[in-house]
């Protein structure tokens, strides 16, 4: 499993949830209506999880923040929502993805 750097997990707001059984962790942007919808759905499901709206953020702390991304997940490209689940992603909104994630870790 990939190992967020200590510069990331500083900047890590927590949403509390009762369902903590997985690490989720979702890069986004304060303004977008997508970002703002994983942020419901992940509510609505009580799942514990961790958000740095990146528009927040210093240009350099976002520069490697997306390096990071980049290196460690190698996506075809970077968009927001960016969940991070474990050590697997999904990137922009996408339910039916996060329904499987969420359902692949249940044991």
């Amino acid at each position: 499993m990939n190992e967020f750097p200590e510069f990331i997990k500083e900047l890590f707001e927590e949403v509390d949830g009762k369902n903590d059984k997985q690490d989720v962790s979702i890069f986004t942007i304060s303004t977008c209506q997508w970002c703002k919808r994983c942020k419901a759905y992940l509510k609505d499901r009580d799942i514990k999880y961790k958000y740095i709206d990146v528009d927040n953020i210093s240009f350099e702390e976002k520069s490697k923040i997306l390096q990071f991304l980049r290196e460690n997940y190698k996506p075809d490209r970077i968009a927001y929502p960016f969940l991070v689940c474990d050590d697997k992603f999904v990137v922009g909104y996408d339910p039916n993805q996060y329904e499987e994630l969420m359902k692949s870790e249940e044991k």
